[in-house]
């Protein structure tokens, strides 16, 4: 099976090296994770996580000491031996040693406060504070990829090209020009993989991605999150398969609080009511979904509508807008000028906004640059409207933690966060509320803190949600992945995946 990668070539096949995206589709590949959600989705509550290369576990009472039984006989690819508890600590502890130049990002590893083996199949983690959710914001997470002692210690800056895990497939060979091969694991926990080769092609360029699908020469491609992208692909080859990911990326727009004229709310609730979600999502189909709040409505703490006052709901109506902007003393609206990336996904939804803030007298002036340098500009707090895009698990706190937490506020001298808003910093947050969860075992306690958390920011509006995009994977219908897309990650596993056609 061919599957062609939205990237110029491969840059770490080693999970806690990962800086592209791209690399993740192989290193799910490769290694597997101590517990794991059903294929195809995200687990949403604790209950749900299935068995992986942990049987079984337990949590103590107060949430803080997490103890896992491992699976006996899993097999390290390339004759290392047996996995044990002493590979799971090594995993760990070098994603918590500050002197290892490895990516923690993913892990939120604040948490872990140690990890010990007792005994060969028993591995215990200690936390700082309670975390029911412990196994989607740590354990399934790619830093959560159990790798051998043996391996990373002989193979050192090798490992990272060459890696060694307890996957369905195992590395095969690397080639610069043709990508990256892998080959069926014979000896893998669960038997061996339906499909006995992976080859992962690099090819960034669109058009010659697409190509490659229409003329048979890929079976899979990651897709473009871009209006009418999907039905011209349709409309030429009807039989292909789309897979796509709810909700993808949660697309938020930030409004600069430390600007003029956007510490006033409400200017901020001009935008909210001039900003039409649904023909955002419209335009968007079928990757676009509505979102209330910064919480998918799929996951656990998103409000519904019926649970917010009619103040909250904020219908769409430029009428309105334009009254309170009147109120703000702006009658005639106002510009700004803004920095926006060129991205497909970044780019769409903002020229969109930008057409509707247009209507009510609010008018951007966009200087369009690339996808790096934008994301340089934000971080050092050059833009007046930031719209930006990310992928979370349902961890319940994090994307408030990151977006709009005091200490996430952004800084000119990019020591900040995400926290694009200043929300927090210029006027008082929800800071406290996420004080209270630090101590909190209890999911559905935690679930209505998040709750309020939500109608909170519905209340200051530092931050419009424009929606979510799902991750979108083109597949040639030879292509049967034994399971159906619904959430997760912008990646999924093909040990259950076979050919059913020639």
């Amino acid at each position: 099976m061919t599957f062609a990668l939205a990237a110029r070539g491969p840059n770490s096949l080693e999970p806690a090296y990962v800086v592209q995206g791209a690399d993740n589709w192989v290193n799910v590949q490769i290694f597997d994770t101590l517990v794991r959600p059903e294929d195809g989705t995200f687990a949403v509550t604790p209950g749900e996580f299935k068995p992986s290369l942990a049987e079984s576990w337990t949590s103590s009472a107060d949430g803080r000491t997490w103890t896992f039984q491992l699976r006996k006989g899993v097999k390290f690819h390339g004759g290392y031996g047996e996995m044990t508890s002493d590979d799971v600590k090594f995993t760990f502890e070098r994603l918590l040693d500050p002197k290892k130049p490895v990516d923690r990002q993913p892990l939120y590893m604040g948490t872990i406060e140690s990890v010990t083996a007792d005994g060969p199949s028993t591995i215990v983690f200690k936390l700082k504070r309670p975390d029911p959710l412990f196994c989607g914001t740590i354990l399934y997470t790619r830093g959560g990829c159990i790798v051998s002692r043996k391996a990373v210690t002989e193979r050192g800056d090798k490992h990272t090209m060459n890696p060694i895990g307890t996957g369905a497939f195992e590395f095969d060979r690397v080639d610069p020009a043709t990508g990256v091969f892998l080959k069926a694991f014979p000896e893998h926990w669960e038997g061996p993989p339906g499909i006995p080769r992976l080859h992962f092609q690099y090819i960034l360029d669109t058009t010659a991605r697409t190509l490659a699908l229409l003329a048979g020469k890929t079976d899979m491609i990651e897709g473009v999150r871009a209006p009418g992208w999907i039905p011209s692909i349709q409309a030429r080859k009807k039989d292909l398969i789309f897979d796509m990911t709810a909700p993808g990326s949660i697309n938020t727009l930030h409004m600069n609080m430390t600007r003029k004229p956007f510490d006033d709310i409400r200017v901020r609730q001009a935008l909210r009511y001039a900003i039409d979600k649904e023909a955002i999502a419209k335009s968007l189909a079928p990757m676009g979904k509505t979102m209330i709040g910064l919480m998918p409505p799929t996951y656990a703490g998103a409000v519904t509508e019926d649970e917010l006052p009619p103040e909250l709901r904020y219908k769409h109506d430029p009428d309105r807008a334009k009254k309170l902007l009147a109120e703000a003393g702006f009658p005639t609206g106002f510009s700004f000028s803004n920095y926006m990336s060129t991205r497909e996904d970044y780019s769409s939804n903002m020229l969109i906004v930008q057409e509707q803030l247009r209507k009510v007298g609010i008018n951007i002036d966009m200087q369009m640059i690339d996808h790096t340098t934008y994301h340089l500009n934000i971080r050092k707090n050059l833009n007046t409207l930031v719209m930006f895009s990310s992928s979370y698990p349902p961890a319940l706190s994090q994307i408030f933690i990151d977006q709009v937490a005091k200490d996430s506020a952004v800084k000119e001298d990019r020591t900040g966060g995400i926290n694009f808003s200043h929300y927090g910093a210029v006027m008082p947050g929800i800071d406290d509320t996420l004080a209270t969860l630090d101590n909190e075992p209890s999911f559905e306690a935690i679930v209505k803190s998040v709750k309020k958390i939500e109608v909170q920011l519905l209340r200051d509006l530092p931050v419009i949600s424009l929606g979510s995009l799902s991750f979108v994977v083109v597949r040639n219908p030879r292509i049967d992945l034994g399971y159906k897309v619904r959430s997760g990650y912008a990646y999924w596993p093909f040990k259950r995946a076979k050919i059913v056609k020639a």
